[in-house]
């Protein structure tokens, strides 16, 4: 498959991805009763601006079920890679470079409902001259706040079974780089319960690459919402809100200082608000706070958040 016919494929295939997401995530949100809705924020980056391209960004605020949902898609063109994105192929540094994908991530208004991460993304590369090179990267990870071993093993579970097709590895493999890579390095501290991360993917060449990463797009809904639909509803109070706020600044910490998704946009001169729809409405840090021996909220950094085996 030639790289203009899998950017093509690519590209219409994100978009349905992301309105199909949108769809889903809409009607929840209609059936709790809620009136917020997405807006819809196409954009363009401007002709004297480093980085060219298009997008849409969709986002929900003040939900009923989803306090800050945000779907976006992006697809740009540069004159040079960033160095966040020629960190394993340096033979492609300061190479024109055309990058496409959707990156989401939702914060749930209820403590018990986990925030969700997922991306798919393609990038072609080449210095003039030279035939360009294709590749993919993505995944999806949960971070709850309060963890249930139901919710892991069915997330886990269905990343399995989406990769099952593409080689008995490739679970294994993506779920320990998922482990190692959404890890707060300064506090030695897992960001979440993991679940799947790859990039610089093209081992499967382009056509199966592409079909593998596709699937993993396809199976977010199924890995995700069922686990919406059984936490939802759950009664909560102020401790439950208070731990969450909490919790949720380390998520900002790790976007903003490992994430390398976050630096490659900023790096490359992508549109900011786009980039940073994955931050929180509200968060809160504490100095030295530490949960009481024996709770629920202990038994997330003990038991949930330490890198183990779900299925």
């Amino acid at each position: 498959m030639a790289v203009t016919d899998s950017a093509g494929q690519m590209r219409a295939y994100l978009v349905g991805l992301q309105g199909r997401i949108v769809s889903a995530l809409e009607a929840i949100e209609a059936e709790a009763g809620g009136t917020a809705a997405f807006v819809t924020d196409p954009w363009q980056k401007a002709a004297d601006e480093p980085l060219q391209g298009e997008g849409i960004t969709r986002i929900l605020e003040g939900g009923a079920v989803f306090e800050r949902a945000g779907c976006g898609f992006s697809h740009v063109r540069g004159p040079r890679l960033p160095p966040s994105a020629t960190e394993h192929r340096p033979q492609l540094a300061g190479a024109p470079f055309e990058a496409m994908g959707v990156s989401l991530v939702f914060h749930p208004r209820n403590p018990y409902v986990p925030a969700v991460h997922m991306n798919v993304r393609m990038i072609a590369a080449g210095h003039p001259g030279e035939v360009p090179v294709c590749w993919f990267g993505g995944g999806m990870d949960l971070t709850p706040c309060y963890g249930f071993e139901d919710d892991a093993r069915h997330f886990h579970a269905t990343c399995r079974d989406a990769l099952a097709p593409f080689g008995e590895d490739k679970y294994p493999r993506f779920k320990e780089w998922c482990d190692r890579y959404f890890f707060l390095k300064h506090r030695q501290e897992a960001r979440g319960i993991g679940g799947i991360f790859f990039d610089d993917f093209a081992e499967l060449g382009a056509e199966r690459s592409q079909a593998m990463v596709q699937a993993v797009g396809d199976a977010f809904l199924a890995a995700y919402l069922p686990l919406v639909a059984r936490r939802q509803d759950t009664a909560y109070g102020e401790r439950e809100r208070d731990f969450q706020l909490y919790r949720r600044g380390r998520y900002v910490e790790f976007n903003l200082v490992w994430d390398r998704g976050t630096h490659f946009g900023l790096q490359s001169g992508g549109r900011t608000e786009s980039i940073l729809l994955s931050m929180p409405p509200l968060t809160t840090w504490r100095y030295d706070y530490r949960p009481e021996p024996g709770s629920p909220e202990a038994a997330l950094t003990t038991h949930f958040l330490p890198a183990r085996d779900w299925v």
